[in-house]
């Protein structure tokens, strides 16, 4: 069975697996206070071009959410997200969990527009019993969505703006953020997230890591206390090093964004497998998830020798399914899906 069911079917990049064993019996201070965590945390504030940046890791993408959504938030506030965020659908209701409301609004796509946010505020300010009702204070979006789309630098430049005029955090989960970074029609880069988002962290365990997701912090008032947050929350490793190790080698001589270019090539060339077939798409993208519509008939000849993930039923006789490619996708099991395809 080869498996396109997601981007962390694997385990890390062999470069990390072989600096794990090099420095498996080093000494070294624990909960993230060793010299790999510092020298990774600074590996990121470079490629992000500021220095005051306050980087911290930790294991999984619900427990970075989790941690800084309730770092940030007081217990009357909540976070607005598109109905197909993370947070909304796929995270077991931790946010709730810690009495912090999801205000989830409808999608495009599985982005959300600043217009939305405005409206959404606006509504909350002018609403007579605004003080009955759970006040917005951050806003979460995720890059590449939940779709695999991306945001544009205009659309983020407008959510940024939007809520620096009402006191809102803007968060962006980046926990397929390397792939987002890789895609042709890309408009982003790290300096520029650390420009417009109050924080947002960069996806290690899809990308390249055994597990792991570097927190970037901007604004100062979220920085305060958050190492508090994160061993509240359970997500202070006692063996820190062993995240630091992987961001530090992910960091180095451009691994990252070599491995997420390898993610992208694998999926523009099934993409362009499918699209040749005449398979529609759901979604539209550039990404490393596609989303093509294909006759259940033909699903069930592939579900023998592929793994994929079921998205939607479209008809009587047709599926939206989701196809991931990975850092370590490889090009011949690509050519073997697109063999099949084309027999089918």
């Amino acid at each position: 069975m080869i498996l396109f069911q997601c981007d962390y079917n694997e385990g890390a990049h062999p470069r990390i697996m072989e600096r794990m064993m090099e420095t498996n019996l080093e000494q070294s201070p624990g909960y993230g206070e060793d010299a790999h965590c510092r020298r990774a945390a600074q590996l990121i504030c470079k490629a992000c071009g500021n220095d005051r940046l306050a980087v911290h890791f930790l294991v999984g993408g619900t427990q970075a959410n989790m941690t800084v959504i309730d770092a940030a938030l007081r217990s009357h506030q909540g976070v607005i997200s598109a109905g197909s965020g993370h947070i909304n659908v796929h995270e077991t209701g931790a946010v709730e969990s810690l009495g912090h409301k999801v205000l989830a609004v409808p999608h495009k796509d599985g982005k959300l527009t600043a217009a939305q946010v405005e409206e959404l505020y606006q509504s909350h300010i002018h609403d007579s019993s605004f003080e009955h009702m759970v006040q917005p204070k951050m806003v979460y979006i995720s890059n590449p969505t939940e779709y695999g789309t991306l945001y544009s630098r205009k659309e983020l430049e407008e959510l940024s703006r939007v809520c620096r005029e009402h006191d809102l955090y803007l968060f962006m989960d980046g926990a397929r953020l390397g792939y987002g970074l890789a895609a042709p029609d890309n408009e982003l880069d790290l300096p520029f997230l650390a420009e417009h988002c109050d924080v947002f962290y960069i996806g290690g365990t899809k990308v390249g890591a055994l597990f792991g997701e570097a927190v970037v912090i901007v604004n100062e008032e979220l920085k305060k206390d958050f190492r508090y947050f994160i061993k509240q929350k359970g997500g202070m490793l006692a063996k820190g090093r062993l995240l630091g190790i992987q961001f530090e080698t992910l960091f180095e001589d451009d691994l990252y964004m070599e491995i997420s270019r390898h993610a992208i090539r694998m999926a523009e060339k099934l993409r362009e497998a499918f699209r040749k077939k005449g398979y529609p798409f759901l979604v539209e993208n550039r990404t490393n998830q596609i989303f093509p519509v294909m006759p259940d008939s033909v699903l069930e000849k592939l579900s023998g020798s592929y793994g994929y993930s079921y998205q939607e039923r479209v008809d009587d006789t047709h599926s939206a399914v989701r196809f991931c490619t990975s850092w370590a996708t490889k090009e011949e099991n690509v050519n073997s899906l697109i063999e099949d395809l084309n027999n089918c």
